[in-house]
């Protein structure tokens, strides 16, 4: 039983039993005029049922706030707000995992860019960056393509796939510019989908590594990936395009469809995600869809960015990274 002790003593005591009458609570004194003076300081670690501060100074790592929690709240109806919040924590995140995300077709002109974009349909762009090197030396302007022996390019590109689809778009598009604009690539929008063998978004691509002009290219790992992520539930590539071009600023569209493309052929696997170790992985309603153990997570990742993106989830990369699967980049 506690009880105050008379007025002019300093401290409370525990009752004694029997005559012992009133002693102090075990612990050195401290100086007088201390305002803690004479309460004990109980020694760090852990006390009955209490955590002492330095078992708390550092918390303890909480799992990802993503999962199903975070789908069953996007679901319900996730505000515009909050979702444009999320969204671009998630960017944020992108930016910092992939710093040096950038076009993987290799050329030098926009002419060339357009080539390479419309072979990367149903391909992948390291078969087209073994491809064009070659084709780039024999065909270097707008007109050469135009007057092309067809057979002689379908035998150069026929690695590709469906090469003599493409050999048709190569020399139509080679023909159209030469004869609409001058021999040179427009750099619009509008004139860019009307020629042969460029949609909406092979379009994107050239603006936005060609001309500097921000563009959102949807292909299959973008509109696989914002949809995975709750961005937009649209399937259709033009209103995917807008969804997302509304939540992320403009001078961000062409390094977003870079860094959201890096992270499905590397980390967010379309059978199999890397859910474990992935940087997004507190935002994303699709947590839990791959391995959370980031052990078995880790074995997922590929590419030369494995061990940075490990890194960032506190993991040590294996001598050897494995590298990426082969993927159609324009599909």
């Amino acid at each position: 039983m506690l009880r105050c002790i008379l007025p002019h003593e300093t401290e409370c005591v525990r009752s004694g039993v029997g005559e012992e009458g009133p002693r102090r609570l075990d612990g050195p004194a401290r100086p007088t005029g201390s305002p803690t003076a004479g309460v004990q300081r109980p020694p760090a670690g852990v006390v009955g049922d209490i955590r002492t501060l330095d078992r708390v100074t550092t918390p303890a790592q909480t799992p990802p706030r993503g999962g199903k929690r975070l789908a069953a709240r996007i679901a319900a109806g996730e505000s515009e707000l909050g979702r444009t919040r999320r969204v671009r924590r998630m960017v944020r995140v992108l930016e910092q995992a992939y710093p040096d995300a950038h076009c993987e077709l290799d050329f030098t002109t926009p002419l060339e860019l357009a080539v390479a974009t419309i072979l990367s349909a149903q391909c992948t762009d390291k078969r087209v960056n073994e491809v064009t090197p070659a084709l780039f030396a024999r065909y270097r302007t707008a007109a050469d393509y135009g007057g092309a022996d067809r057979a002689e390019l379908e035998e150069m590109i026929r690695t590709t796939g469906f090469f003599r689809n493409k050999a048709a778009s190569l020399m139509g598009l080679g023909a159209a510019v030469t004869e609409k604009h001058d021999g040179v690539l427009p750099d619009t929008l509008d004139e860019l989908v009307k020629l042969p063998g460029i949609g909406r978004k092979t379009a994107n691509v050239i603006l936005g590594n060609a001309f500097g002009v921000p563009g959102i290219t949807v292909d299959t790992h973008f509109g696989r990936l914002v949809r995975r992520w709750g961005w937009t539930t649209e399937e259709d590539p033009v209103k995917v395009e807008h969804a997302i071009g509304a939540l992320v600023p403009r001078k961000q569209w062409t390094m977003l469809s870079h860094w959201t493309i890096f992270h499905g052929r590397r980390m967010c696997h379309a059978r199999k995600p890397a859910c474990g170790v992935c940087p997004l992985a507190s935002d994303c309603p699709a947590y839990g869809a791959g391995p959370v153990e980031p052990e078995i997570a880790a074995k997922l990742v590929k590419g030369p960015e494995t061990a940075h993106l490990l890194a960032m989830a506190g993991i040590s990369a294996p001598a050897s990274p494995p590298p990426l699967e082969p993927e159609a980049a324009g599909s």
